[in-house]
């Protein structure tokens, strides 16, 4: 048995109703949701919130919303992994007890089903703790700078300031969309990446960090120009 469990607080600060927020004229949330009930690899879509009226738009879009996620839960300093345990230990008390979980993000309108089957496959065929979708930096990290404290820029590696781009490591970072778990790896370690967890690698124009308006328009922008080049 697979679950989905969709994180979706309430009292979002910078940008206030974010999870139920329409992007491109539909509740922001419904796009993860849908694509978990169109890929077919779950048994439930279960909606983690605090918030009735996410609540609502979840149960409308067909997902489960079974119990409300506790305020101690609930702050903007809470990460992902005790809200999953919550989901899973309330499902276990009730009986039900998947195999595998899939954590899909809230604001995650570019996740496609052929992503997270992907994660599954790469899930139960390897019998790897954790997959993860990711995509790479656009510009080499070994080359990045900081601001010091007397204003002046500082490489972070400076042994890489004649290091030519094509010799340095490809780096990547989190793409915000999905994190497939074995639960009950999970029970133990209660970490979204585990030791041995395995990279679902998206392309960039796949991936939008949604934290403040100008992410947003930034992400609908990106949203039209995908739809475009699909529909030409």
């Amino acid at each position: 048995m697979n679950v989905a469990i969709i994180p979706a607080r309430g009292g979002s600060k910078r940008i206030l109703g974010k999870n139920i927020k329409p992007f491109m004229g539909k509740p922001i949330i419904t796009y993860s949701i849908a694509a978990a009930i169109d890929s077919g690899l779950f048994d439930r879509v279960i909606v983690s919130t605090d918030s009735e009226e996410i609540a609502e738009v979840a149960r409308k879009a067909g997902a489960e919303v079974p119990f409300m996620r506790p305020a101690e839960l609930s702050d903007d300093k809470t990460v992902l992994a005790p809200v999953v345990l919550h989901a899973l230990t309330w499902l276990k008390d009730q009986g039900f007890n998947p195999k595998y979980a899939c954590c899909i993000l809230s604001t995650a309108p570019f996740i496609r089903v052929v992503d997270l089957k992907q994660g599954y496959e790469l899930l139960s065929e390897k019998k790897v703790g954790s997959v993860v979708s990711i995509t790479s930096f656009a510009f080499p990290i070994f080359r990045s700078f900081k601001v010091a404290a007397d204003g002046h820029l500082e490489m972070f590696w400076p042994e890489h300031e004649l290091t030519l781009s094509n010799d340095l490591p490809e780096a990547y970072h989190d793409a915000g969309q999905f994190y497939w778990l074995d639960c009950e790896r999970f029970y133990k370690d209660t970490r979204m990446y585990a030791k041995d967890a395995l990279p679902v690698v998206l392309p960039r124009y796949l991936v939008q960090d949604i934290d403040t308006p100008e992410d947003w328009e930034t992400a609908e922008f990106m949203y039209q120009a995908v739809m475009a080049s699909h529909s030409s």
